[in-house]
Order: C-alpha cells, then sequence, then structure tokens
C-alpha cells in the first residue's frame, strides 16, 4: 500500500510539473564541454493550458531581465518569467499568454499566423513569419503596430523554395539592424549558402543544413542554429556556428562550427528552432514539438567556450 502511495504521489507530481529534468548528452560524455560550446543547463518542459491557450510548438524566444518571451507557429505569445542562478535554470514561471492580433483586435488568419522568428527591440517584438512571408512589429501584449518593410522579393512566397521554408529567423543589432534568413535559400540563390538580408546588405554563408535562429554574439559576430530534421529516421542534428560578419557589400561570410550534435551519436535532440542570448556567450535553445506525441519542448542553456 505504502509503495502505491508512493507511485501515485511520483505519478502526480510529475503530471503537475512544469520543468522536468532531461540531460540532452550522450552517455558517453563525461563533462558538460564538448567542443566549443559548454551544456549548463537541460530541461524538458510541460506547461498546461493556460487561459484556455495551449502551450507547445514554441519556434522562438525573445529574453529581458528576467523575461522570456516565446511564440508559438499558431500565433500564441507567451510572457515566462525566468531565473537563472549559478548557470541553472532555477525557476520558469507562466505569466501571461495572449494570440497575437492585428490593430483592430481581431486574431491573424491562420496562413498569416505562422510565426517562427523574433527579436526584442525597444520593448517591441519584431516577428518573422512563414506562409506568408513577412516582418510585423507586435506590442509586448501581442498587438501588431505596423509592418517592418522588407525586400519585395522576401515578402512573396513564390520564391520560396516551399511554403515552410520561408523566414525563420530574425536578429537585430544596432550596427546592422534587422537582420533575417530564410529555412532554406531561396529558389534564384546558390543552395550551398545560406543567405542574410538587411536593408542596405546581404551576407552569405556555407549551409550545412536548415536555418531556424540566430543571435548576435558581439557587434560582429552572429551565432546561428541549424537543425535537420526527419521524422522518418527520427535521426536529429543541431549545428551552432559563428558567422562573422562585415560591412562589405554582399560577401561571403567566414563561419565556424562550434559544434554539431547528433542524435546518432546519442545526443537526445528534438526540433531546435529557438535561440537567445541571456548573458555574456551565454544563450537558450528551445525546441518546437509539433505537437507530437513522441516529441518533446525541450530548453537548453549553454555557453560559449
Amino acid at each position: 500500500m505504502l509503495k502505491f502511495i508512493l507511485l501515485t504521489i511520483i505519478i502526480f507530481t510529475q503530471l503537475q510539473a512544469q520543468l522536468l529534468k532531461y540531460d540532452i548528452k550522450p552517455s558517453w560524455l563525461k563533462s558538460n564541454s564538448y567542443k566549443n560550446i559548454k551544456i549548463l543547463d537541460s530541461m524538458e518542459l510541460d506547461f498546461k493550458d493556460f487561459n484556455a491557450i495551449e502551450v507547445n510548438e514554441l519556434s522562438a524566444l525573445a529574453y529581458k531581465k528576467n523575461k522570456l518571451f516565446a511564440i508559438s507557429n499558431r500565433g500564441y505569445l507567451y510572457h515566462f518569467n525566468i531565473q537563472i542562478q549559478k548557470n541553472k535554470v532555477i525557476n520558469l514561471k507562466l505569466e501571461k499568454a495572449v494570440k497575437l492580433k492585428k490593430k483592430n483586435n481581431k486574431k491573424l488568419k491562420k496562413k498569416h499566423r505562422d510565426a517562427e522568428g523574433m527579436v526584442l527591440v525597444d520593448n517591441k517584438l519584431y516577428i518573422s513569419f512563414e506562409r506568408k512571408p513577412r516582418v510585423d512589429i507586435f506590442s509586448l501584449n501581442g498587438k501588431r503596430i505596423t509592418r517592418y518593410k522588407l525586400d519585395d522579393k522576401l515578402e512573396n512566397i513564390f520564391n520560396y523554395q516551399s511554403k515552410n521554408k520561408a523566414l525563420e529567423a530574425i536578429a537585430y543589432n544596432k550596427k546592422y539592424g534587422i537582420i533575417v534568413g530564410a529555412e532554406k535559400p531561396l529558389k534564384n540563390e546558390d543552395s550551398k549558402y545560406h543567405v542574410l538580408y538587411a536593408k542596405n546588405n546581404t551576407w552569405r554563408f556555407e549551409a550545412d543544413a536548415s536555418l531556424t535562429a540566430m543571435e548576435f554574439i558581439d557587434e560582429n559576430e552572429l551565432l546561428t542554429l541549424e537543425r535537420s530534421f526527419n521524422s522518418f529516421s527520427r535521426q536529429r542534428i543541431i549545428i551552432l556556428k559563428k558567422v562573422t560578419l562585415t560591412k562589405e557589400k554582399n560577401t561571403i561570410s567566414k563561419s565556424k562550427i562550434l559544434a554539431r550534435l547528433d542524435s546518432y551519436d546519442g545526443w537526445h535532440l528534438d526540433n531546435f528552432e529557438g535561440l537567445t542570448k541571456v548573458g555574456k556567450k551565454k544563450f537558450l535553445m528551445i525546441s518546437d514539438d509539433n505537437r507530437g506525441f513522441f516529441q518533446k519542448t525541450l530548453l537548453v542553456l549553454f555557453e560559449i567556450k
């Protein structure tokens, strides 16, 4: 009877848990360091519905002063309070969940709400979309403020490899402004290179997998997240890469692979799509569970060595 009671308590606790222990590292890796990164913490998120809004398919992150913002590709914006101490996520509390809305407070139509990338600039969220490719500026309450103008070719879905391969990544700093990148190179681009687009410049860097997120490391260096996800073989690959930008026009940028993680090598991975900076050379990345029974929402804290 005692064992049954204890088991019941454990199961109930797990069902109610919001942060579950989850180690992405392979069993053969005896330290937290691998190549040019160090895994500081990793966990599975298991949040129940919040005000009748599901908490899943998280595709992008943004961070500022213990506030973690996340979006889903179903058009929801989430506000978390996050506490990171001694290189560990000690608390993650979901405080708000809202639908992304138009200026008139109507929710976005289905093909207009496929949010994939996000960056926080002056307390406004710049969000990039697939299917109806664009960058829109939203308030922190999820209300659309205005459109951020891109080159016309980036707002035409027929220029992309498919409707689901459009504006996946977005980043910002004062020197270069807003930069966006497609998951796959556009139809008229060389498939060997990802292309990053700013107002007055473009950069190319060697493509190893699909580009899903990017974040500035410092003034001239970007951290890019590339991933390969095969639902049939169940192989997952993550490539974290440092890309160096210059003000030189239309250049092929120097890039360096910091770490390549492959589930076939024992890494416990999922469909990682979101990335944000939380400290000097420290980042969080998150996976989109696709609302799939066999997939997880994983949150990983790591640093560049």
